[in-house]
């Protein structure tokens, strides 16, 4: 057991010694020796990681340098910087399994758009963001400039527009933290969320064009040079979740080897999921690594875990032992 690391970091390694919790610890300790190698870390983000606040410790390891480029959907995106503006109107429904049909109709009456058992508050949450970045949004378009959709969330973040709405420690923010250091971000399908719906609100309406958002096809092509650029020691992929944010970066492999002929392409070189989706017929989220193999993903001796469970639970104990806390 780790005598120089944290309490958190001695009680994992004492208890978590079968099942999934031993694979949470396995997978752990391959992170640290991706990073102790040399090598660098995809991290995706799905489902609403951003609204579980996975920012307070996400945040850090992003400030650490041990997270090296981020995939997330267009909802992660976006909700991390409504928690930071609308924190104290975010309301907790605990027994949100009990709600009728007619209290759901009343929640959104009072614009209150829930997720399991929290509600994002409609009015301070997306419409304090709405204003500034359309301005933003139209700015660029004006000047003929074109960005990635994460490119003018960090606009947003950095020209300190938001600054009198904060509800939270700045340093609980991911989206901050990414920010300040321009780590890379992918967001596939980034129109799949409320700020794409919003734009694409404004394509219709003719106050803006289509064209003044890169499109997903960019999203890859950029992945494609960075991944060219830092695979020198290896590239891991740490899966939170499954969807989207997963499937998309975890291609650009066999797009570089097998589209682009590249055939000195390295495998991603290590993979972890964490995810409740179970082994199913057809199911891409709940297949195993291995099936991964046969899509020229993973090599075969490409270090491979997955932790049937919880990510709320499990990717804080990662990031935790990580740490060093």
């Amino acid at each position: 057991m780790s005598t120089n690391k944290g309490h958190i970091t001695q009680f994992i390694e004492k208890y978590y010694l079968h099942f999934n919790a031993a694979a949470l610890v396995d997978a752990a300790k391959g992170y640290e020796d991706q990073l102790n190698n040399g090598a660098k870390m995809l991290v995706s983000l799905a489902g609403a990681m951003s609204t579980a606040e996975l920012g307070k410790i996400f945040a850090e390891m992003i400030r650490q340098d041990k997270v090296h480029i981020i995939s997330c959907t267009g909802a992660n995106l976006e909700e991390d910087i409504m928690n930071l503006v609308a924190h104290s109107h975010y309301k907790r429904v605990p027994n949100y399994r009990d709600l009728t049909p007619q209290e759901e109709w009343d929640l959104l009456e009072k614009g209150l758009n829930r997720v399991t058992d929290t509600c994002i508050p409609e009015e301070e949450a997306f419409r304090r963001i709405q204003e500034h970045i359309v301005k933003i949004w139209k700015d660029a378009e004006a000047k003929g400039e074109r960005y990635l959709p994460h490119e003018y969330m960090y606009k947003l973040l950095l020209s300190g527009v938001l600054e009198e709405y904060y509800e939270i420690d700045l340093k609980d923010s991911w989206m901050y933290a990414a920010a300040e250091k321009n780590l890379p971000i992918v967001c596939p399908g980034w129109e799949d969320s409320t700020m794409g719906n919003i734009f694409a609100s404004y394509v219709l309406k003719g106050e803006l064009k289509a064209s003044t958002m890169k499109s997903g096809i960019e999203y890859m092509t950029f992945l494609a040079d960075w991944y060219t650029e830092n695979s020198e020691k290896g590239i891991g992929f740490f899966q939170i979740g499954g969807g989207i944010a997963g499937d998309f970066p975890i291609c650009v492999v066999p797009m570089l080897y097998q589209d682009m002929e590249r055939t000195d392409t390295p495998f991603w070189s290590y993979f972890c999921q964490i995810s409740d989706s179970t082994t199913s017929y057809g199911s891409y989220s709940g297949a195993v690594p291995n099936e991964k193999i046969t899509w020229g993903k993973l090599d075969i001796n490409t270090p491979k875990f997955i932790i049937e469970s919880d990510a709320t639970i499990v990717a804080p104990l990662i990031f935790a032992y990580l740490l060093g806390m």
